[in-house]
Parts: structure tokens; sequence; C-alpha cells
């Protein structure tokens, strides 16, 4: 079986991790968190000491991180992966990051000699765990069916979409959705809410019917409860909005949609519900029809 390196050990990083463990890999991780580490040497991987440390340990480096700042730091860092890099190894980029920071990364890494796939994760960290989701996939398409069986282990659906930051852009594009279906299933349910209907009838109710989504499915429960354990937190998904809009610009396309549902995501992100799942947008809509939950 392969040595995978995982640099990013969070929600969806750990998830990654659980899935190839399973599959039989070898895991090598690192991340800036110790409770991360622990969690990783709970699933039977070793942790390592950096990224440059992963990358030395490692066939193939999948990289599973925050924010672009963390992403680039981490590859071509002076302590990242290109530090520690191996002879024919392969960078897997699973960040969300901009269509523009993957296509620098992919030349900084063929400037050296290695692999670089750009393959974003469709699906929640909950969602992955499970292997419901999949993996879109940019770069090399000979690279790509090298390491299709690796990354079919982490979800068993892999697309080749085009070449590197293409897949980042269709990964926008998704997001996009899933905001906007997210905040339709909450004002939904509230307006259920409002109106006097028990939310977990109409949520059944729904979900059988024309108007059901991935994102009903997902989060409905989670609005229902009013309970939200983070499957993709709040303050993470801004920063997926914010991206979206960017790319948008850059090609002059409109949004009024999102315009929209990111104004509300940033009301309930200003309330306190940075941490929380991206679902706690109900809060949002239930304040402005002064409901309170029993």
């Amino acid at each position: 079986m392969t040595t995978v390196g995982i640099v990013g050990l969070g929600l969806l990083g750990h998830a990654v991790a659980s899935r190839l463990r399973t599959a039989g890999h070898q895991i090598v991780g690192y991340d800036v968190l110790p409770d991360r580490m622990q969690a990783l040497g709970a699933l039977g991987g070793q942790p390592a000491a950096s990224a440059a440390a992963v990358a030395k340990a490692s066939d193939a480096v999948c990289t599973v991180l925050p924010s672009l700042t963390t992403v680039e730091e981490a590859i071509v860092g002076p302590d990242g992966v290109l530090a520690g890099a191996r002879p024919a190894q392969v960078i897997i980029q699973m960040s969300t990051i901009s269509p523009a920071l993957t296509e620098r990364l992919a030349q900084a890494v063929a400037a050296r000699g290695l692999g670089f796939l750009d393959c974003p994760v469709s699906g929640t960290s909950a969602q992955v765990a499970q292997g419901d989701g999949i993996v879109i996939v940019g770069g090399d398409r000979a690279l790509f069916e090298r390491w299709r069986p690796l990354l079919e282990a982490v979800l068993p659906r892999a697309f080749w979409v085009g070449a590197a930051g293409q897949a980042m852009f269709v990964k926008l594009v998704a997001n996009l959705l899933i905001g906007l279906h997210s905040a339709a299933a909450a004002e939904a349910l509230a307006m259920a809410r409002t109106g006097g209907l028990d939310p977990a009838m109409v949520l059944e109710v729904l979900a059988a019917s024309a108007a059901t989504s991935r994102m009903l499915e997902v989060r409905g429960p989670l609005i229902v409860r009013g309970e939200f354990p983070p499957q993709m937190k709040l303050d993470l998904f801004m920063k997926d909005l914010h991206l979206i809009q960017a790319a948008a610009a850059s090609m002059g396309a409109a949004l009024p949609l999102t315009d929209l549902a990111e104004r509300l995501y940033a009301t309930a992100l200003a309330d306190g519900h940075a941490g929380e799942d991206l679902s706690v947008v109900v809060t949002v809509f239930e304040s402005l029809a002064r409901v309170r939950r029993p």
C-alpha cells in the first residue's frame, strides 16, 4: 500500500485520513494543533514534525488546509512539502483555494519535476467520512489515471475536468449551489416554524417531494433541531463565498442570488456563529420573523 502524507488534519483532513486508513494505506500527517495529531495517532497514522517531514516519508502528499495562505506556506514555504520532496512524488491539493493560486502552485511544483493534482472534494466532512461525495480533479490526465485508485480510496467517484485550476473553479461553482441550497432550506423551514407547523414533519414531507435537495437532506435535521455541529464551519464557508465572488468578478459573471446569500451568512457570522455549521443561517430568518424556538 502507498504511504500517503496529509498536511492539515482538521475535520476534512481527518476524514480523508480515516478513509485512506480503512483502505489499508499508511498515513503520515502534520497539523499545527496537537489534538489533531493525537487523533491521527488514534487512527493508526504516524505524526510528523512538519510538512517537509511529511513529504520525506510519503509517496503522495495531500494538503487539506483552511486558507490560501496556509496552503501556499505548506507547499512552497521554507519548511513546506517542496522542501522535503522526493523524486516522482505527487502533491494532491484538496483545499478550497482560488483557481489562480492553484495554477501558481502547479507551476512551482512542476518546476521541481514533481506531479501536481488539483483535487478539491465536494461533500461535508461527515459525508466524506462515510464515503459520500466526489473528488473533482484537474491536472495532467495521465497523472490522474496513475493516482486514480488512491483518490477513489478517499471517495468512490473522481471526475477529471481539465487542467489544474479548472477543478477548483468547478468546486467554487458547486459551493455556490451549496450556499444557496442551504440558505433556501433554512428559509423554508423557518417559514414552516413561523406558520406554527412542526418543522420535523415538514422536513419529512419536503424530503419526499419535488422540493428536496442534498442540502435539505444534510442540513435540514440540523435546522430542525437547532443544533449546528460543524460539517462546514461558517467562517470557512465565508472564505469560499469570497473566492466565488472574486472568480465571478474576474469574468464578469453576475451572482445576484449569491450576493443576497452572502449577506445572510455574514449576519450569522457577526452574531457569533463562526465555528458552527453554515446551517446556522436559519437563526437569521428566525430573528427576522421574531420566532422563538420552544
